[in-house]
C-alpha cells in the first residue's frame, strides 16, 4: 500500500510540473540555461600594485588597501614596514595561510673570527626552508677557511673577490682552482677541501654557500684542527709514523675555523699526485657563460648537464629589467632557494586551496618556494633586478603558465578563463621565462 501511495504522489508531482512547463516555457527554460554565465563571480581586475618602497618617506606606510584596513596606534617598526609593503598592506588577492617565505641574512647571527666572519640560515631561523640552508662567508685577503669536510654537499657562488680552493677526493686525486666573482664550486658530501682568499682584492673574498639540507649547520663541519685536538698525541704520532715527540706539538687546542695567513700564489699548482687529478673539476666558470637574452632580461643555468660534478644543486642566474618580471611558473619537484643579488623584487606564492601571500625582497634577502608552488618574481625597483634561483636537484626544471595555456586546446582555455581569440593568439608556445614591461 505504501508503494502505491508513493507512486501516486510521484505521478501527481510529475503532472503538476509537466503542466506548469508548457512547450513554449520549456524552450525558454532551455534557452536561459544555455546562456554563458560564470559558475562563480569573476576575479577582480582592480589594481594591487606595490604601495611604497624602501626609499619612501617614513610617513607613507599605512595598513590600508582600498577601503580595508585601519591605522596602527601602538609601537611600530617603520623601517620594516618600508621594506615589506605587501605584508603591511597586502594585495586583495592574498588569501589564507602561507608560511613565511623570507629571511634576511641581516637577521642571522654573525660569527666573527680573526680573518673573517660567517653567518648562516637554516630551519632553526627559517622553518619553511626544509631542503636547503645557506651560509654567507667573508675571508680577508690571505685568510683561510680551514681544511674541512661536510656530511652533505657544498655549493658556492662567489660574490666578491677571488678564492683559491683545494681538495682531495676519495681516490686520492687532488684539485686546485682559483674561483672568481660569479663562478661556482661544488664539493660532494665527505670530500675534504679548503678555501683561501687571494690578495687580488685588498678586501678579500665573500661567497655564498648552499647546502642541500635545511637542517645543516656550519657548526657541524668536520674541521682538521678540531679533530686532531681530540685525539691522543701518541695515536697521532703512530698514525703518521713519527717518533719525534715534538713533531705534532703545535696542534691548536681548539678549531681555527677561519684564520689569517699569507695569500696564496697565483701560479700555485697541484701537489704532484701519483693518482692524478680529479676527473670532474670541482669548479665551474659560470661568470664566463653567455646568458640567454630575453624580452625582459636574461637567464643562464648551471646544473649537472654542464657542471658534471654538481649532482645535488642546480642554479639559474636571472636578470630582470625595471618593470619586467620572471614569468608565472612553478618547479615540478624542486624547492627553490632564492637569493637577491641586486635590486628589489616582489614574489607572490600560490600554495593551492586559495592560499596565496606576497613578499617583498631587497639585496641580501633569501626566499624559499616549495616544489610545485606557483609564483612569479616582479622587478619593483628602478634598476635591474639580479637574483639566483637555487634548487636541490641535479637539473633545472620549470613549467611555464604561458606555455601551458598556449599548448592546450583553445576551447578548453576559453572555457576556463573566458579569453577571446585575440588574447589566445598572444599566448607563447615557447617559454618567455623573463617578460618585459607591459606597453
Amino acid at each position: 500500500m505504501r508503494n502505491v501511495q508513493w507512486l501516486s504522489s510521484l505521478t501527481i508531482i510529475s503532472l503538476v510540473y509537466g503542466a506548469a512547463l508548457a512547450p513554449q516555457d520549456a524552450a525558454t527554460s532551455l534557452s536561459s540555461a544555455a546562456e554563458p554565465t560564470p559558475t562563480v563571480s569573476y576575479a577582480s581586475t582592480s589594481s594591487n600594485a606595490v604601495l611604497w618602497g624602501p626609499d619612501s618617506p617614513a610617513s607613507v606606510p599605512k595598513p590600508f588597501r582600498g577601503k580595508t584596513g585601519s591605522s596602527v596606534l601602538g609601537p611600530d617598526n617603520i623601517p620594516i614596514d618600508l621594506e615589506n609593503p605587501d605584508l603591511f598592506a597586502p594585495p586583495s588577492t592574498d588569501n589564507g595561510d602561507v608560511a613565511n617565505s623570507k629571511w634576511l641574512f641581516s637577521m642571522s647571527h654573525m660569527r666573527l673570527q680573526t680573518g673573517g666572519w660567517a653567518r648562516q640560515q637554516n630551519v632553526e631561523m627559517f622553518p619553511v626552508a626544509t631542503s636547503m640552508a645557506g651560509v654567507d662567508m667573508k675571508l680577508e685577503a690571505g685568510a683561510i677557511r680551514e681544511l674541512h669536510w661536510h656530511s652533505t654537499a657544498e655549493w658556492a657562488y662567489v660574490l666578491k673577490g677571488t678564492t683559491q680552493v683545494t681538495s682531495v677526493d676519495q681516490d686520492g686525486r687532488n684539485f686546485i682552482a682559483t674561483v672568481r666573482p660569479g663562478d661556482l664550486w661544488y664539493f660532494p658530501p665527505g670530500i675534504p677541501h679548503s678555501l683561501q682568499a687571494t690578495n687580488e682584492s685588498a678586501e678579500g673574498s665573500e661567497f655564498l654557500l648552499v647546502f642541500p639540507d635545511g637542517a645543516f649547520s656550519d657548526d657541524g663541519t668536520f674541521l682538521l684542527t678540531d679533530w686532531l685536538a681530540h685525539v691522543p698525541a701518541e695515536v697521532i704520532r703512530k698514525n703518521f709514523g713519527v717518533t719525534n715527540p715534538d713533531a705534532f706539538s703545535r696542534i691548536p687546542s681548539k678549531q681555527l675555523y677561519i684564520f689569517p695567513s699569507a695569500p696564496p700564489t697565483y701560479d700555485a699548482e697541484d701537489v704532484s699526485d701519483p693518482q692524478g687529478t680529479v676527473p670532474q673539476p670541482f669548479f665551474f666558470p659560470f661568470s664566463r657563460i653567455a646568458p640567454t637574452q630575453l624580452e625582459g632580461g636574461s637567464v643562464k643555468i648551471a646544473d649537472s648537464t654542464v657542471f658534471d660534478v654538481a649532482t645535488k644543486i642546480a642554479v639559474a642566474e636571472v636578470e630582470v629589467v625595471a618593470g619586467g618580471m620572471r614569468e608565472m611558473h612553478w618547479h615540478p619537484i624542486q624547492d627553490e632557494w632564492t637569493f637577491i643579488l641586486e635590486g628589489e623584487a616582489r614574489i607572490t606564492i600560490f600554495a593551492a586551496n586559495s592560499n596565496a601571500r606576497t613578499f617583498n625582497f631587497q639585496a641580501g634577502d633569501i626566499g624559499f618556494i616549495p616544489a610545485s608552488f606557483g609564483h612569479y618574481v616582479e622587478n619593483t625597483g628602478n634598476s635591474t633586478l639580479k637574483y639566483l634561483e637555487v634548487f636541490n636537484s641535479d637539473r633545472f626544471q620549470d613549467v611555464s603558465l604561458n606555455q601551458w595555456l598556449a599548448l592546450t586546446p583553445p576551447a578548453l582555455v576559453k572555457a576556463h578563463l573566458g579569453l577571446d581569440d585575440d588574447t589566445i593568439a598572444l599566448l607563447k608556445k615557447v617559454k618567455p621565462t623573463v617578460v618585459g614591461p607591459t606597453q
